[in-house]
């Protein structure tokens, strides 16, 4: 039953685009196409060998985090994006993936159906979260729980349709979750949705073989020239594991080349597949970020608390953990 009800989503779903491409003008001025290579390299230092349960960053001592060389080619109506990861944040970024495929961190074609209607087939990164896997998109070094938690990447075929200057809107067919290379044999497919209202997101994640549902809310505000609070608010429940949390992102431009960010984030899960099986857990970090041309330092210290001991310093298990971090991260 459930795959008849998946097999009538995805024909629907088809439908809809191929409609709303026969109803596009498909006629356009030549223009020319452009190639471009970008991407980052960092590295960083980590005071002690024992880090809390997040992703990357959580290396001992003088570590590394990844090389990230994206490929891009746009053309009249259509393009491509080829982002390849090698060290161990790309790794830990791409984990589901074996093989050469362990590179690839994105990898997708799209097409511009109009000017405000684009398609995209592939892998792509998660539309969920206010946090990113390139470490110069984040103001912060280190990873929260709820991006940690993923999911990190999609592959499947997505729709988005820009409304209005102010409103937007996302419709996708997804493999199961961090299943970037294909999909599992009988597993479900999973449905993806955001609408985007004046730089506020609600996101939509639901399906797959587990039963998942993943609600997030990802934004943030100008308070000021200099200050801004982003926010990001998560619940996801399937059939083995619940979590949810919050985090506040404050963040202050002192000049253009200093500016101090913090993130303040709680944290609950239920399950017993997790870092913490039945508990809670608060983390505190504040970064600093120094930029000169394309090089960009961050001083960041962090504390994570929770409900038990959940966490292994060297004295075993502990309730609490702290750490400081200084990375480097050179953007081209």
């Amino acid at each position: 039953m459930k795959n008849n009800i998946n097999s009538i989503l995805i024909t629907t779903f088809a439908v809809l685009m191929v409609t709303l491409l026969g109803n596009q003008n498909m006629q356009a001025q030549d223009e020319a196409p452009t190639f471009s290579v970008s991407g980052t390299v960092d590295t960083y230092y980590r005071s002690t060998e024992f880090a809390p349960g997040t992703s990357f960053a959580n290396l001992n001592g003088f570590a590394l985090g990844m090389a990230n060389i994206v490929l891009s080619y746009e053309g009249e109506k259509s393009g491509f994006v080829a982002d390849l990861v090698y060290g161990p944040r790309g790794a830990d970024a791409v984990f589901n993936s074996v093989g050469s495929s362990n590179l690839v961190n994105q990898l997708y074609v799209y097409y511009n159906v109009s000017d405000s209607f684009t398609l995209t087939l592939g892998n792509f990164n998660t539309f969920l979260g206010y946090e990113v896997i390139s470490p110069a998109a984040n103001f912060n070094y280190s990873t929260s729980y709820m991006f940690s938690y993923g999911p990190f990447s999609h592959t499947g075929l997505k729709a988005d349709i820009t409304l209005s200057d102010d409103i937007s809107l996302m419709l996708g067919v997804l493999n199961s979750t961090d299943q970037t290379e294909a999909q599992p044999i009988g597993d479900d497919y999973m449905f993806g949705a955001q609408l985007g209202l004046y730089g506020q997101y609600i996101n939509l994640l639901t399906g797959g073989s587990v039963n998942a549902t993943q609600i997030d809310f990802t934004g943030g505000i100008d308070l000021s020239d200099s200050f801004f609070l982003g926010v990001n608010a998560t619940t996801y429940e399937d059939d083995t594991i619940e979590f949810s949390g919050i985090a506040l992102y404050p963040q202050y431009t002192f000049s253009d080349s200093f500016a101090l960010g913090a993130r303040y984030e709680a944290f609950t899960e239920n399950g017993e597949l997790g870092a913490f099986g039945d508990g809670d857990n608060t983390s505190f970090t504040i970064t600093g970020s120094l930029t000169s041309g394309n090089m960009t330092i961050k001083p960041e210290f962090r504390v994570d608390t929770a409900s038990d001991k959940f966490y292994t310093n060297a004295d075993g298990a502990t309730d609490s953990l702290a750490s400081f971090v200084v990375a480097a991260i050179y953007s081209f």
